[in-house]
């Protein structure tokens, strides 16, 4: 079974487009390519990678989609489409023609309305890709998880799957507010996980295992091991530690785990969701 990481990125740095890569995270103001990252998912012992989408453009699909077309080790990608548009089910149809697109995802951490998902055109957009056998990447924080849930609930058919955990507040002790509402979705099973930016969400320059384990405890109850997905969030993780760092965090949570368990987590789970060939 290939050794997948749900979740990186690329991009060629532009300080105007990327300006949320701000002076704080001084250390990925800069091109991350392909020729990047290669050798350290060699070093990491990581066969293939899910490419995830950060500028909500479709230039950003071709991108994407170039990159993998010359580079094996990028079995997916999950791109950007307009959901709100009145074009958007030709949009889908015409990904449908480059077979390592495999999802969507909307910056709805971003959004001012926090219950963005719930518009009736976005819904109306997301209603269509079940049709075309795509998956949705839920990026939000943990204010808008009520939300999310209802949205969840409104489509029992897609594959969903929550990057980063919704990014729990970690360096500011969110744990219980956190956990009351992303424990809600342990009943739906159309729902999956992503292990991934967690770093990032702690003291960048402080965090610890013990300040972050607990918060895996939570999504291991709430998920279960079927539908969790490890992801390193490269090169974001960067500001907070190398690859084989953050790897190695979840690494070692889940050492008492069974072989079979870590290959669904460390692959087979990604397999699974994204169809990888």
């Amino acid at each position: 079974m290939a050794r997948i990481d749900a979740h990186q990125h690329f991009w060629k740095f532009d300080p105007v487009r990327d300006a949320w890569i701000n002076d704080d995270m001084c250390r990925i103001q800069r091109d991350f390519f392909p020729e990047d990252l290669a050798p350290v998912l060699a070093a990491n012992g990581i066969d293939g990678t899910i490419a995830v989408q950060a500028d909500q453009s479709e230039a950003e699909n071709a991108f994407l989609l170039g990159l993998a077309q010359k580079n094996d080790f990028i079995k997916g990608v999950v791109g950007w489409v307009d959901f709100c548009s009145p074009g958007i089910e030709e949009r889908l149809h015409y990904y449908r023609s480059f077979p390592k697109m495999k999802g969507f995802r909307h910056v709805l951490q971003g959004e001012k309305d926090r219950a963005y998902m719930l518009l009736p055109d976005f819904k109306r957009g997301i209603s269509l890709l079940h049709k075309y056998g795509y998956t949705y990447d839920i990026l939000i924080y943990p204010d808008q998880l009520e939300y999310a849930l209802a949205f969840c609930q409104a489509f029992p058919e897609q594959a969903f799957i929550i990057d980063h955990l919704a990014k729990p507040a970690i360096r500011a002790n969110g744990l219980a507010t956190w956990k009351k509402d992303i424990t809600k979705f342990k009943d739906q099973s159309h729902v999956h996980c992503k292990v991934s930016g967690i770093v990032t969400e702690a003291d960048w320059n402080n965090w610890t295992a013990d300040e972050i384990y607990p918060y895996l405890d939570v999504v291991v109850d709430t998920f279960g091991i079927n539908r969790l997905l490890f992801g390193s969030d490269w090169p974001v993780c960067l500001v907070a530690a190398e690859y084989n760092q953050a790897k190695a965090l979840i690494v070692e949570y889940f050492a008492a785990f069974t072989p079979g368990e870590n290959e669904l987590l460390f692959g087979g789970n990604a397999e699974r969701f994204y169809h990888l060939q």
